[in-house]
Formats: structure tokens, C-alpha cells, sequence
């Protein structure tokens, strides 16, 4: 006879009647089993994290792989369910907040699953696996999960950075960075809009560094051309013996602009203006001579600026890819992804309004076919997993269809290789519009930097440290403020937006600017050297003092020491450098309001002599000059110990 439910239900209950009983005892023991080495695995793993790695924590990273796995615990059947793990904006609502339910309430609306947000977050909140770091979570509102960090644990990670110094965290594989950068055209002068590519290049590539990458720094400098042929012809009729006497090209840009101009006026200077590029392109070895000469007056020009700003780059320009073009063009014929248009050779790349030029109807090549060998060679020969070209946004569209079309045939595949435009706005002068001198010319480099250094000295003489600083110590105080102030209004500045350029506003020492942060480090150092206190007193203090995070003031600031792995995670994934500038003036502050709540140093009222140290908080003091030093040093920087 068929059994009824009910008597299903209890067989069911009594699984002996169904003899499942030993198979299943079984099963549970295993699963028993299971657990318990799971558990000891788990365990041994937070033990390891907890001794602290001499590595830097990403405590964001940290919180994420925690609430991943509650997550996933909770809503098994929800694939890929969002992840967001921030910093929270209110102290009193706790350290970091989980916003991952409201989303997850969203999704599982879609699938049509009508789920209280609330009631997500308390299942995943029950699902928070045993870890080193969450004191405790309240789950608030329509679900925010807020999390409360256990100060013992802040404390451990501030005496690892103090005794370990600014680690960055441990990188998964040793990837290859190809950054191109600066890149100016021989025989031009360097403007403003080569300023912001040296800057922004050259802080990628200290951040990539930083992290433990191998980096090349590549100045993809415009040195072959059609332009070379009139330099070189004027070059003849202005010093004809040039192959064995060195010529006096004191001014280049005044040597260009009359060869432009006999190039425009005289006919015959034009045709031999075309002939020179053809013997220069044969490799005729006078053609070369003169061609490495006029090089070699601009790079010094260049090496002149690359000093100031403390820039170091591999010159590989045009001319090195000149071989390299012929082979490039083959391949994409062969491939049958070549197209005749009105004699020229075009290259169609996919979802791309604009064909690339990689052959022009005379039988040379263009930019285009540049930057495609260019990108070949850097992928292939070079193993490049990243490849960054920082130049104005302007060239955006440019570098979309050459990347299509290296995608197109087979170069790299996107998922695995990263090939990015880093692009950037214009310089605005104070009027709002394009950065010129006063007679309309672009604004050159060299007189912008020796500006600097000139209003530099006027701020500091201002601030009478003429009177307290040697001369030596007042020279690198100028260059530390002229240079750093350039860097970082350039810098603090969205990349992408254009920016206003004024010494004014870069030199003032109130808000977020250079100035401001050099005088608050200076400040910040001089505390342990007016207690008395040297690198040994420190060092000792560190290994034997535990940091207290008592004070309100003392906690905000350790835990915003400790966001400096998350603002570099940050910056690496969206290459926007004004997101360290915004931490390190937020640092600054925060260490104000630390220091004018907290004594770390206590003096007779009347003899003002030291009577107290507060140790831990001149950890605190330690902890902050070295995360900010850390962050200048990225920011290409030089900060002075005296100002």
C-alpha cells in the first residue's frame, strides 16, 4: 500500500526505519570532521595575520574578503552579489560600513524575490566568519552593516608600521609597466602641456614602483619627420662645416623658426628641405651627424627641466620605431585588414568611426603607424602587462582606434593586458583661457620654473627664514617649495578637468597646496627634535610602547595612517592622483586636531622646560611624518628637515 504523508513525515524523522541511519552518522561525522580542520585552518590563518605581516594591511581589502564570505554564506544562490566595503563618512556610526544589502535587495527584486534589506544584512551579519579585526557590527537604517574596529588590533598594525617603516602590501605577481610620458618634439621648446604629461608620468611611475612593479619610463620623443629636413639644410647654409667643428646653436627654437620660415618663403630651400629627409631616412651618414646634433642641443634643453622636477626617463622617440613600421604595415596586409583609400593604406578597427593611416599616398608613414609599432614593440618585446600613455585628453580618440586595432589583430587581449590613456585637461591662465605670455607665445618651461624659484624665495623671505636658515638650507627650501608647489597644484587637481595655473594660489600656505603640507611636515618633525628625542629614542620606544587609541583625536588619526594601502589600491585602479593630495592634506589636519587636543610633550608653565613625554603619542607624531614622507616621495616631492 502507499504510505500516507504524515507517514513519510515520521519515517523521515526516524530515519533508522528507512535504514539511512549508519549511512548518515556517517556523513556527519566526516562533515564534523570538516569543520573542525576548517576551523584550525582559519584560525591559524588570523593568528598569522594578526602577528602582522611587515607588509601594510589594506584594511578595506581586509573587510571585503570578510564580508565576501558572509555574503556568500548567506545568499548562496545570488550570483555575483555586490560588494561595497567605505570608510564611514560619521564616527559615531563606527569605522566602515557594509552597503552590499540594498543592492542585493535590488538584485533579488529583479529575479522577482521580495526581500527586506534589513533582513539581508542580518544574514550576512550572522554570517561574519571568526576574524582578527571587527570589535563589533550594528546593522542601521534600510541595512548599512556599520563596523566598529577593535583598537588593539590598529595598535598592532601602527607598531608594525613603526618598526617596519611604509610597506607596501604583498603584490600577487611582479607585473611589467611601460608608462610614456613627457614626450616633447626636438628642436621645440617644452610648454605647460609637456609640464602636466613629466608631472603626472613621472608620479605614476614612483606610485608603480612603490608597489613592488618593474617599471620603464619611456619619453616617446617627436624626433624624425619632415621637419628635420629644413633643420638640416639650414643647418648647412648657416654652419657648413658643422661635421668637424660643433656648432653654436645657442637658441634652437630661434634656429626652427627661421628654417620654417625659408621653408614657407624660399622655393629652393623647400626642394632641398624634401631631399635632406630622403638622404636622412637612407641613413647618409652627414644626415645622421646633423640630425644627432640638433638633437643633442634639445635634449640638453630637456635634461635642463628633467633636473628641476627630478625626472628620470629612457629617451626612445619616433626614430627607433622607423625599422619596425615596414613590418607592422606587412602584418595587417597579410591579415587582409588593409583597405586602399585615394592612394593611402587605411586600417578599420571595430567600432571605431575613424580609420587608422598607416601608409600615406606619397609611401610614408604617420603618427599612426608610430604609435602602432610602438605599442607591438612594448607588448612583445618589451612583456609589458600594463602599458599607460599620459598625454592630453585631446589625443583620447587617437589612442582608442590604435588600441582597437591592436586588439583587432591579435596583439593583446584587454582582459589580461592593460593598455590605458592616462588623459589630462589644458593649463588655464588666471583669465580662464589658454596659458600664454603676455604677447600671446606659449609659455616656456625653463621661464616658468626660474619664476618659481624667484616667488619662492619672496615667500620664504617673507616668512623672515632668511634670518634663521644658513644659505645653504634657504636654497633647498626654495627649490623644495618652488618645485613641490608646481608639482602639486598640477597634481591635486582631477587629472582629467583643465586646470588654473597661478603661483599665487599654489605658493599661499592655508589650504590644500604644497606649502601648507611642507610647513605642517617641518612642524610635524621638529616635535620629537624639541623633546629631545632622537631616531634611537624612537626606534625603542616603538619596539616597547604600546600605541593608545584612547582619545577620540588619537583614534581618528590612526585609523586614517592606516587608510594609506586603500587611497594606493584606489589610485592604481583609476590612475587619479589628486585622490592621494585630498589624503594628504586630510592627514595633515587630522593630525592638527590631534595635536592641539592631545599633549605630547608637557613643559613648566614658567620655565617652559620639558617635564613629560607622552610616548605613544610621539609614536603617533612618527607614524604621520613617515605616511606623509611616503606620499610626497610618490608625489615627486622633496620635502626639507629645516624651513
Amino acid at each position: 500500500r502507499k504510505k500516507s504523508r504524515s507517514e513519510w513525515e515520521k519515517s523521515l524523522k526516524n530515519p533508522q526505519g528507512l535504514g539511512l541511519s549508519s549511512h548518515l552518522d556517517g556523513l556527519r561525522e566526516e562533515n564534523a570532521k570538516l569543520k573542525y580542520r576548517l576551523n584550525v585552518l582559519k584560525r591559524s590563518l588570523q593568528e598569522e595575520r594578526s602577528q602582522c605581516s611587515k607588509t601594510m594591511m589594506n584594511i578595506n581589502q581586509r573587510l571585503q574578503e570578510i564580508f565576501g564570505e558572509a555574503i556568500r554564506e548567506a545568499c548562496p544562490d545570488l550570483e555575483n552579489p555586490p560588494l561595497a566595503v567605505t570608510p564611514n563618512q560619521q564616527a559615531k556610526f563606527g569605522d566602515y560600513q557594509c552597503n552590499s544589502a540594498m543592492a542585493m535587495a535590488q538584485m533579488m527584486k529583479s529575479k522577482g524575490l521580495k526581500v527586506n534589506p534589513r533582513q539581508i544584512a542580518e544574514n550576512i551579519q550572522q554570517n561574519i566568519p571568526d576574524n582578527e579585526l571587527i570589535e563589533k557590527t550594528e546593522i542601521a537604517g534600510p541595512g548599512f552593516i556599520n563596523v566598529h574596529l577593535k583598537r588593539s588590533f590598529v595598535s598592532k598594525l601602527l607598531t608594525n608600521l613603526l618598526l617596519n617603516g611604509v610597506q607596501p602590501p604583498p603584490l600577487e605577481s611582479k607585473k611589467k609597466v611601460v608608462v610614456d610620458f613627457s614626450s616633447p618634439n626636438i628642436a621645440k621648446e617644452m610648454h605647460v602641456g609637456h609640464l602636466r604629461s613629466t608631472i603626472i608620468g613621472d608620479s605614476m611611475c614612483r606610485l608603480f614602483e612603490f608597489l613592488g612593479y618593474d617599471v620603464l619610463r619611456l619619453n616617446h620623443v617627436g624626433d624624425w619627420g619632415t621637419q628635420f629636413g629644413m633643420l638640416i639644410a639650414h643647418l648647412q647654409d648657416k654652419f657648413p662645416n658643422y661635421l668637424t667643428v660643433s656648432p653654436p646653436i645657442g637658441d634652437l627654437q630661434a634656429f626652427y623658426k627661421e628654417s620654417k620660415k625659408r621653408f614657407d618663403e624660399e622655393e629652393d630651400f623647400k626642394k632641398r628641405a624634401y631631399q635632406c629627409v630622403v638622404k636622412l631616412q637612407s641613413k647618409d651618414p652627414a644626415f645622421i651627424k646633423g640630425w644627432n646634433l640638433i638633437c643633442d642641443v634639445s635634449r640638453n634643453e630637456f635634461q635642463k627641466v628633467y633636473n628641476c622636477l627630478d625626472i628620470q626617463i629612457i629617451e626612445r622617440g619616433e626614430s627607433f620605431y622607423q625599422e619596425k613600421m615596414t613590418a607592422v604595415v606587412k602584418e595587417f596586409e597579410a591579415k587582409g585588414l588593409v583597405e586602399m583609400d585615394e592612394g593611402r593604406k587605411i586600417v578599420f578597427a571595430p567600432g571605431q568611426q575613424i580609420p587608422l593611416t598607416v601608409v600615406k599616398s606619397d609611401g610614408g608613414y604617420t603618427y599612426d603607424t608610430s604609435d602602432l609599432a610602438a605599442l607591438r614593440h612594448r607588448l612583445f618585446d618589451e612583456k609589458a602587462d600594463i602599458i599607460i600613455y599620459v598625454t592630453d585628453s585631446g589625443q583620447g580618440t587617437h589612442f582608442q582606434v590604435v588600441f582597437a586595432a591592436a586588439q583587432m589583430i591579435g596583439w593583446y587581449d584587454p582582459n589580461v593586458t592593460r593598455v590605458e590613456h592616462a588623459g589630462f585637461g589644458v593649463v588655464l591662465g588666471e583669465d580662464k583661457k589658454k596659458f600664454k605670455t603676455r604677447s600671446g607665445d606659449t609659455v616656456r618651461l625653463m621661464d616658468l620654473l626660474d619664476e618659481g624659484l624667484k616667488r619662492s624665495m619672496e615667500k620664504l623671505k617673507e616668512k623672515d627664514r632668511d634670518k634663521v636658515l644658513s644659505t645653504e638650507d634657504l636654497t633647498k627650501a626654495q627649490r623644495s617649495v618652488a618645485f613641490g608647489c608646481i608639482k602639486y597644484a598640477d597634481l591635486s587637481h582631477n587629472r582629467i578637468n583643465d586646470y588654473v595655473f597661478s603661483f599665487d594660489k599654489m605658493l599661499d600656505d592655508r589650504g590644500n597646496t604644497a606649502a601648507y603640507l611642507l610647513y605642517a611636515f617641518t612642524r610635524i618633525r621638529s616635535i620629537a627634535r624639541l623633546a629631545n628625542i632622537d631616531e634611537a629614542a624612537l626606534r625603542k620606544a616603538a619596539e616597547t610602547t604600546e600605541v593608545l587609541l584612547e582619545h577620540d583625536k588619537e583614534w581618528k588619526l590612526g585609523k586614517c595612517l592606516l587608510r594609506f594601502p586603500e587611497i594606493l589600491q584606489k589610485i592604481l585602479d583609476d590612475l587619479l592622483l589628486h585622490t592621494l593630495c585630498d589624503y594628504l592634506y586630510e592627514l595633515a589636519t587630522t593630525f592638527t586636531e590631534f595635536y592641539d587636543s592631545c599633549y605630547c610633550i608637557e613643559k613648566d608653565r614658567q620655565t617652559g622646560e620639558v617635564v613629560k613625554v607622552n610616548m605613544w603619542r610621539m609614536l603617533l607624531c612618527d607614524a604621520t611624518a613617515a605616511i606623509m614622507a611616503k606620499g610626497f616621495d610618490i608625489l615627486g616631492i622633496n620635502p626639507v628637515s629645516r624651513m
